[in-house]
C-alpha cells in the first residue's frame, strides 16, 4: 500500500531524478520544521513580550489581528519565522521547476497523447481572458501563476502545481492530492446518503485534484471541472486520463459560465473563494444558484471564517495575505458568506457552515471515512494556529436550492 505521505506517480506528473527528489523532499521537510518548531515559539513570544509591550504603549490589550500584527512585525523572532516561511515557499517552486524544465518537451507530448485518448471533453476557447485578480500576481508565489502560457498547448503551470501543492501541504493532501474532494464526498455520504447527483461541477478546479473523487463516489455522474487557467485545465484533462477517469474540463470563469440554468445537481469548490475578489464572490454565489437544479446543493470548502477563531489564530493565518501572495485571504474570511448565499437566492434555513474532517486524517487513523464516530473525533479538535487544516477538517459552506414546488409557492 502506498504511504499516505508519498505522492502517487502518474504519467502526466514530472518524474524527479535522485538529486531533484532530494531537493524537493528538503523543501517539504523545511516547511514541516517551520510549522513544528518555529511556529509554536510565536505564542510565548506574543504572550510574554509583544503583548505586554503593546499594553504598556497603548494602555490596552490588542483588539484584533491588525493590532497583533502591528506589534509582532517589530519582533525579531517573528521576522525570522516570516522570512523562513517565504524562503520555503520560493525554494519549493524552484525545486520542482528544475525537474519540470528538464522534462517539459516529453511532458507536453505525453499530455497530448493522454488527452487524445480520453473520451471526456476538453473545452479551451480561443478568446478567453482570465480575470485580472488571477493574472496580476503569482498566487502563492507560484512562478507565472495559473494562466501563463510558455509553450503551445501548454500544461506547465498544471504540472508545477500538481507537484508543488503536494509539497506545500507537506503530504497532507494525500497521495493523489485529493484530500479536499474526498473529505467533501465523505461529508455527503454521512450527511446526505440518499443524494445521488447526476451532474456535478467543480469550480476553480486547477489540476482536477479535488474533482476526481466525485467520479469515484458518483461513477454515473457527468462531471465538469472549470478553471480560468488554460494550462491547468489542459493538465487536469491529461491527468484524469492518466489516472483512469473520464472527466470533462473547460477553461471558464466561475462568475459567469456557459452552462444552462439548472444544469447541475451539485456545485462544489475547494479553496477557490480566497483566490477570488470581493466583487467576484457575490457573482460566483449567484452563478451557483442559477446553475443548480431544484433540490441541488452548493458546497464551498475552505478554511474557517475569522469569527470562529481567536485574534491570534487569525493573525497567524493572515500571514498568507502578507507573505504568500494571497491578497484576498484575509478579506474573504471577513465577508458574510451566509448573507451572500441569501442574496443569491438560497433560503436562510437551507444555509449553514459545517466541518468536513480531513479524509487523510481519518485514513491514517484507520477509518473508512464514513463513520460518524470518526468524523466527530476529528471535527472536535481545537483550531491550532498555523496548522495545515485547522481543527483537522475543512470548513464547508453548504446551501440547498429549494425544490420546484417550494419555489413556485
Amino acid at each position: 500500500m502506498l504511504n499516505t505521505f508519498q505522492q502517487a506517480h502518474h504519467r502526466a506528473l514530472p518524474h524527479a531524478s535522485h538529486d531533484e527528489a532530494a531537493r524537493e523532499e528538503f523543501t517539504k521537510s523545511f516547511k514541516g520544521f517551520i510549522q513544528s518548531s518555529l511556529l509554536p515559539g510565536l505564542t510565548p513570544i506574543y504572550n510574554e513580550q509583544v503583548k505586554p509591550a503593546f499594553q504598556k504603549e497603548h494602555g490596552r490589550e490588542p483588539a484584533d489581528r491588525r493590532d497583533i500584527r502591528s506589534a509582532m512585525v517589530k519582533n525579531l523572532y517573528f521576522q525570522h519565522y516570516a522570512s523562513a516561511n517565504r524562503v520555503a515557499q520560493e525554494i519549493l517552486w524552484e525545486s520542482v521547476n528544475v525537474s519540470l524544465d528538464r522534462q517539459l518537451p516529453e511532458l507536453l507530448e505525453t499530455a497530448k497523447q493522454l488527452s487524445a485518448s480520453s473520451k471526456a471533453r476538453l473545452d479551451i476557447p480561443e478568446d478567453f481572458t482570465p480575470p485580472r485578480y488571477i493574472t496580476a500576481l503569482d498566487i502563492h508565489c507560484m512562478p507565472g501563476g495559473y494562466a501563463s502560457e510558455v509553450a503551445e498547448q501548454d500544461i506547465t503551470a498544471g504540472a508545477l502545481y500538481d507537484r508543488g501543492v503536494y509539497l506545500y501541504s507537506m503530504g497532507y493532501m494525500g497521495p493523489e492530492n485529493d484530500d479536499m474532494g474526498r473529505s467533501v464526498c465523505n461529508y455527503l455520504r454521512r450527511n446526505k446518503p440518499d443524494f445521488k447527483p447526476l451532474r456535478i461541477l467543480d469550480m476553480g478546479c486547477t489540476v482536477g485534484h479535488a474533482t476526481l473523487p466525485y467520479k469515484e463516489y458518483f461513477p454515473d455522474a457527468e462531471i465538469w471541472g472549470i478553471d480560468v487557467g488554460g494550462p491547468v485545465v489542459r493538465y487536469a484533462h491529461a491527468r484524469a486520463a492518466a489516472m483512469g477517469h473520464e472527466v470533462n474540463f473547460a477553461q471558464m470563469n466561475a462568475e459567469e459560465t456557459s452552462f444552462p440554468d439548472g444544469h447541475f445537481d451539485l456545485v462544489v469548490s475547494h479553496i477557490l473563494l480566497h483566490e477570488t475578489s470581493g466583487k467576484a464572490m457575490p457573482r460566483i454565489f449567484n452563478e451557483c444558484h442559477r446553475l443548480l437544479s431544484p433540490g441541488g446543493m452548493m458546497i464551498h470548502a475552505d478554511l474557517p471564517p475569522f469569527d470562529l477563531m481567536d485574534p491570534f489564530t487569525q493573525f497567524i493565518l493572515d500571514n498568507e495575505t502578507w507573505y504568500n501572495n494571497e491578497p484576498f485571504w484575509g478579506a474573504m474570511r471577513e465577508m458574510d458568506q451566509v448573507d451572500l448565499a441569501k442574496r443569491a437566492g438560497f433560503a436562510a434555513e437551507a444555509i449553514k457552515f459545517d466541518n468536513a474532517p480531513m479524509a487523510v486524517m481519518e485514513f491514517a487513523g484507520g477509518s473508512d471515512g464514513y463513520s460518524e464516530e470518526s468524523a466527530t473525533e476529528v471535527a472536535d479538535r481545537e483550531f491550532t494556529a498555523g496548522e495545515y487544516a485547522p481543527g483537522g477538517g475543512w470548513e464547508v459552506l453548504v446551501a440547498e436550492k429549494e425544490l420546484a414546488q417550494e419555489m413556485a409557492a
